[in-house]
């Protein structure tokens, strides 16, 4: 009988620009489709793989587990298990996947002016108008945790370099992992989907007005004014929200 031929060997793909220039370096690691969105992702905290891929609508499940491991290999991101009873294994941001915040909000800043109308094939979650208002925050001073409500949902941000232990936590599940951001070895998240456990300020808006925030066409104090924007809260964060 003839020798059955062994299948050929699959060549690994090449992913290299193979140029000695620092983008054409940093696309090597996040230039693939979906890299820079699982990053988007992870800044909200450590996410189980089912839930990224929940909140990546259009991803498929092999190439989301590709790029996850793409992102390990370059150092990127870490998996780790939870302890029980939650005994599950999540992704979070290493130091220099969480390095990526600003690169994240300047592509938000730069693709705002695109997002005129919603089409009927768009997906959204509402912790994705999260990196257009952290813009909007920079100003803050007084440190704390901002609910924030949206026809689409909430979500909660960090706004004048709180730590995790003021309130911010999430993860798994879109806020209930019962570590919390703040309990992960590799550092916070800066944003985090649903309520805050604690939140010092409560700020409720529609996407149109968070979107001109992010552009810059409003100050949060000129929304407040306007009555675009309700601050609720009594401590000093919230006074500040409201331009007290």
């Amino acid at each position: 009988m003839p020798r059955q031929q062994q299948p050929a060997t699959r060549q690994p793909r090449r992913r290299s620009y193979d140029q000695f220039c620092a983008t054409a370096r940093s696309l090597d690691s996040v230039g693939d489709r979906w890299t820079l969105l699982i990053v988007r992702e992870l800044l909200a905290g450590p996410r189980r793989y089912t839930d990224l891929h929940a909140d990546l609508p259009g991803v498929s499940t092999d190439v989301l587990a590709s790029r996850l491991k793409d992102m390990e290999q370059n150092g990127l991101a870490t998996r780790r298990r939870l302890p029980p009873p939650a005994a599950a294994s999540v992704y979070e941001l290493t130091q220099r996947g969480r390095d990526l915040l600003p690169v994240l909000t300047a592509l938000a800043e730069w693709g705002a002016p695109a997002l005129t109308e919603r089409r009927p094939t768009d997906a959204v979650r509402a912790h994705w108008f999260a990196l257009p208002l952290l813009r909007a925050l920079e100003w803050v001073t007084h440190p704390g945790v901002v609910e924030v409500h949206l026809d689409e949902g909430e979500f909660h941000v960090r706004a004048g370099d709180a730590t995790p232990a003021e309130g911010l936590r999430g993860g798994p599940g879109g806020g209930d992992c019962e570590e919390g951001f703040g309990a992960s070895p590799v550092g916070a998240a800066v944003y985090g989907d649903g309520p805050a456990a604690h939140a010092d300020a409560r700020i409720a808006l529609d996407a149109e007005v968070c979107l001109a925030l992010g552009r810059g066409e409003l100050t949060l104090a000129e929304a407040v004014r306007a009555g675009r924007v309700e601050v609720v809260g009594d401590g000093p964060l919230a006074a500040e929200l409201r331009g007290e």
